[in-house]
């Protein structure tokens, strides 16, 4: 055999070689279209139930759940708090702000009067000045009038009930989307309010809830 032909062997030997090598070494490649498997953590039954566990733990007698600070998976062991929801008053909280009492949690969509019963006494809101429970017993800064102060809303005047549009009284503390709206149906339904005192015939509204608002509405 010629020498330059030893010559090819011995590189084409050495090549074979370092690609035997390079295979032995090098991680295996996940093929095109192979599935990932999941973390363990997901997939182990036992921890699978302990997360459940923990979501479905009910509050204890007298326990309360702070809506300004705990996570969606702390809400959702409140009743009728589903994740969907408590996720959605997670991202309500970060994107307008800390709750200062139940009736502004009437903002968060899926939220309604009869939720907010519910929840009554199981809630609380830190961080924030004369924040309650109930949300109903403390004097709101933004509404005064009979409590000690100007009884006019940031504009300067009461809002009408029989004009306001639904904007005009979701601006109002304590009304949210649904509380507007209800308030809509009713003047619809029922024709304009002959005095704020109506307000405590729609739906939502509790004579505490209308006394404390009275100081900001008329109806002309």
């Amino acid at each position: 055999m010629s020498r330059e032909a030893r010559s090819v062997l011995l590189l084409l030997g050495l090549a074979v070689l370092g690609h035997a090598v390079r295979l032995l070494v090098q991680p295996r490649a996940a093929p095109p279209g192979e599935v990932l498997a999941a973390p363990h953590s997901a997939t182990d039954p036992a921890h699978q139930r302990a997360r459940a566990t923990q979501l479905a733990r009910p509050l204890a007698p007298g326990e309360q759940v702070d809506l300004n600070s705990a996570p969606a998976e702390e809400i959702v062991r409140l009743p009728r708090i589903g994740m969907s929801l408590a996720k959605r008053i997670v991202a309500d909280r970060v994107a307008r702000g800390a709750f200062r009492e139940l009736a502004d949690l009437d903002r968060v969509p899926g939220v309604g009067p009869g939720l907010l019963a519910t929840l009554t006494d199981r809630v609380k809101f830190g961080g924030t000045a004369g924040n309650s429970a109930a949300g109903t017993n403390g004097a709101n800064p933004r509404i005064t009038g009979a409590y000690g102060g100007p009884n006019q809303s940031n504009s300067g005047q009461p809002v009408d009930l029989n004009s306001a549009s639904e904007a005009d009284l979701r601006a109002l503390p304590g009304i949210g989307q649904a509380r507007a709206l209800a308030i809509l149906a009713y003047r619809r339904e029922n024709g304009p309010f002959a005095a704020v005192s109506d307000l405590g015939r729609v739906p939502g509204f509790s004579h505490s809830l209308v006394a404390r608002l009275a100081p900001l509405l008329a109806a002309r």
